[in-house]
């Protein structure tokens, strides 16, 4: 009996597990009127990774609303930010870039060295500017997020969830549509290179408008997304996916379904409960010595492209834009 009951036990960890690892979360709203059209788990805590950056993005274009800074303003990189693991920019301690510049290098390639030198020219610190984040996130609404840094490298008190995220998003379009237009942007030229980015979905889905990717071990594969069709714009957001093919392909079923009219108006992201979020999954194992970083989601995609084509079939292509920077 004692036998029986330990293999019933191993048995019944081995099925959580596997239903843990099978979990994501997701949400998707009408951009003119937050209605919610399609809901996983939205209000459940997750890991952003790099989804923070569109946090730090969200306080870089208020300063600039309320011309605190400008996008031609000179930053220099300080030894902290230069020592940022990847993804990044390589900047060394001392180098100079500009405001626009790091704009461009967080929307398309997640460069964690210029995400931290605009944090410190915010707010001196890192930390302090993660201060900051946290509070204007709550002050939107935002009652299950927490910032610890800037970038969205592992921390377990980083937590959101995508309801949150499509807030943010949904904010960022509706209060600095000034530099809404800066997601759209597919690479950028810095020192002479030309930086590609990494966002398969702004690429290549028809009416694609930007927004951000992420991925650490602990969060898997993560997207927020926003696409204008007949008129007709909406934000998504998922979060866990288990490979970055399965996070594109969940991105686009959802935002097909509802532009096909599939979905029903569930209710309203403004009224959504926000409380018991609870604790948030670390959804892969990646294992030791991995990568936590979007420049490993990208070789990633390039490394499974022959499993994606279900995605290939699903996106139509757009033509690609090139931002330059100025210097």
């Amino acid at each position: 009996m004692k036998l029986f009951l330990l293999t019933l036990n191993a048995l019944c960890l081995v099925f959580a597990s596997q239903m843990s690892y099978a979990r994501h979360a997701a949400i998707l709203i009408d951009a003119s009127n937050g209605n919610v059209l399609h809901d996983v788990e939205a209000t459940h805590s997750w890991y952003p990774a790099s989804l923070t950056k569109l946090m730090t993005l969200y306080v870089t274009f208020d300063a600039l609303s309320n011309q605190q800074i400008h996008l031609h303003d000179v930053m220099r990189t300080s030894e902290h930010a230069a020592a940022q693991p990847n993804s990044k920019l390589g900047l060394h301690h001392g180098e100079h870039l500009t405001v626009e510049d790091a704009i461009l290098a967080i929307i398309t390639r997640s460069a964690n060295d210029a995400t931290v030198v605009l944090a410190e020219h915010l707010a001196v610190t890192e930390d302090n500017f993660a201060v900051r984040m946290t509070a204007k996130a709550h002050s939107m609404g935002m009652y299950n997020t927490y910032f610890m840094n800037a970038t969205g490298l592992p921390n377990d008190w980083q937590v959101t969830t995508a309801r949150d995220m499509a807030v943010l998003a949904w904010k960022i379009q509706r209060q600095f549509p000034e530099y809404y237009g800066y997601f759209s942007a597919h690479s950028f030229q810095f020192k002479g290179h030309e930086w590609q980015g990494i966002n398969k979905f702004t690429a290549t889905y028809e009416g694609a408008e930007g927004m951000k990717t992420g991925f650490t071990c602990a969060s898997g594969y993560n997207l927020i997304s926003s696409a204008t069709q007949q008129g007709r714009r909406l934000i998504g957001v998922v979060l866990g996916g288990h490979t970055s093919v399965e996070r594109y392909n969940l991105m686009v079923n959802q935002m097909n379904h509802s532009f096909a009219g599939d979905y029903a108006v569930i209710g309203n992201i403004n009224t959504m409960a926000t409380s018991n979020a609870g604790i948030p999954p670390h959804q892969l194992e990646c294992g030791s010595g991995a990568v936590h970083s979007e420049e490993h989601e990208a070789t990633h995609y390039k490394s499974h492209r022959g499993k994606g084509r279900n995605l290939a079939q699903s996106l139509k292509v757009k033509p690609r834009h090139t931002r330059r920077a100025h210097h």
